[in-house]
C-alpha cells in the first residue's frame, strides 16, 4: 500500500464521460446514467482498500441521506485485477452487496476513466453540479486508519448540503489520502 494523495482536478472541469459496467446490476452505464438534477458524486473506490473500508459505512450513510435529495452517486474501481484480485468485478459485486450499496459499482478495466478524472488513490471524491462542473474534489473528511479522527464525512457532507440548497461552495479543499490506484 503506497499512501497517495488526490491530484486535485481543476475546479470548472466538466465531468468526463463514461459507458462503464456496473458490477451490480450487469448494466453499463454512462455519467447521465448516473447524474442527478442537482449534482453528481463519483468516487474512485476499490474493495480491498483499507482507507476505503474505513470510511465505507459513511459513503452508504451519505449516499442514503443526499439521494432522495437529488443528488447522484456513483463509485468506480480502476485498479489492476490480475495483481490485485480482491477488486475483481465479481468480488465488487459482493462487496457491494456486504456494504448495501444503493449506487453503481462501476468496473473501469482500460483505467481510461480514472486518468480522465485524474484520479489517484481510493478513496477519491469528486462533486459535479447540476452543469457538470467540478465543484469539489478531494477528501470526505479528515479521518484515516489509525489516526484518531472520528469518520464524519464532513468535507463531502458540507458540500453536498450546500450544493442542495444552491448555496456557494468552499473552494478551501483538501486532497483525499489513500491506497495509490492499482495501475497496469
Amino acid at each position: 500500500m503506497a499512501r497517495t494523495e488526490s491530484a486535485m482536478m481543476p475546479l470548472g472541469t466538466i465531468a468526463p464521460a463514461f459507458n462503464l459496467p456496473d458490477t451490480i446490476s450487469g448494466n453499463t452505464l454512462s455519467y447521465s446514467d448516473v447524474k442527478s438534477e442537482k449534482g453528481t458524486v463519483v468516487m474512485f473506490i476499490c474493495n480491498h482498500c483499507p482507507y476505503v473500508i474505513h470510511v465505507q459505512e459513511k459513503i452508504v450513510a451519505l449516499a442514503k441521506e443526499f439521494l432522495p435529495k437529488g443528488i447522484g452517486f456513483v463509485a468506480i474501481s480502476s485498479n489492476d485485477v490480475a495483481n490485485y484480485p480482491q477488486d475483481s468485478p465479481e468480488l465488487m459485486k459482493v462487496h457491494a452487496q456486504d456494504y448495501s450499496f444503493n449506487f453503481p459499482y462501476l468496473y473501469d478495466e482500460s483505467q481510461a476513466i480514472a486518468k480522465a478524472y485524474q484520479a489517484a488513490c481510493t478513496p477519491d471524491f469528486y462533486v459535479f453540479d447540476s452543469e457538470d462542473r467540478c465543484v469539489y474534489r478531494g477528501r470526505m473528511d479528515g479521518s484515516t486508519p489509525g489516526n484518531g479522527v472520528p469518520v464524519t464525512g464532513q468535507d463531502l457532507s458540507r458540500t453536498l448540503n450546500n450544493l442542495e440548497k444552491g448555496l456557494p461552495i468552499d473552494t478551501e479543499q483538501h486532497p483525499s489520502m489513500g491506497c495509490n490506484i492499482k495501475w497496469k
